[in-house]
């Protein structure tokens, strides 16, 4: 009896320590939250393939630090690069489109300037203009320079090399 008491407690204690998660939103979504209430955009372009998009998911977006501030901070979007679902943006349907033995999704391809990388992570300001394009696997200590650097509006007026040379970390 107390071997099952514990196991509940323990079970219990899991649960309630449970890890926050990005709270991510399809591009239409965030665009229509941005209306009401602008933020900006981080943009995750990944495919289902790609090694390193599923290390950036297991390490990166469950560290606790980089969870909370792009929850706070950002509309968080998770694109497909390879994506099958149209996509409408400015009067205009973004498609999936076949080449090759895979294909791409022609919003993925805008927003990467054509250059087919992933993991990128796109940036855009609260009127839907393009900040930065990152693209590679992004550890937690570059994510959080990185989404510090935009979310506290430094690219304005400070260069990036001089931001992360005075960079004091919270991780």
């Amino acid at each position: 009896m107390k071997n099952i008491v514990t196991i509940l407690l323990l079970f219990l204690a899991l649960q309630l320590t449970a890890q926050e998660k990005v709270n991510w939103v399809s591009f239409e979504e965030a665009i229509k939250l941005n209306k009401n209430n602008p933020r900006l955009m981080l943009i995750d372009v990944y495919t289902d393939w790609c090694g390193w998009c599923k290390k950036m998911d297991k390490t990166t977006y469950e560290n606790d630090f980089i969870v909370n501030y792009i929850n706070k901070n950002f509309y968080a979007v998770k694109l497909d690069g390879e994506g099958k679902n149209d996509i409408v943006y400015n009067d205009y349907t973004f498609k999936f489109k076949s080449q090759g033995r895979r294909g791409y999704h022609e919003l993925a391809a805008s927003l990467l300037n054509g250059k087919l990388s992933y993991p990128t992570t796109v940036f855009l300001n609260d009127k839907m203009q393009l900040l930065d394009r990152v693209p590679g696997y992004l550890d937690t200590k570059l994510m959080e320079q990185i989404v510090t650097y935009f979310a506290t509006k430094k690219y304005q007026t400070v260069k990036w090399d001089d931001y992360i040379k005075n960079f004091k970390s919270n991780l």
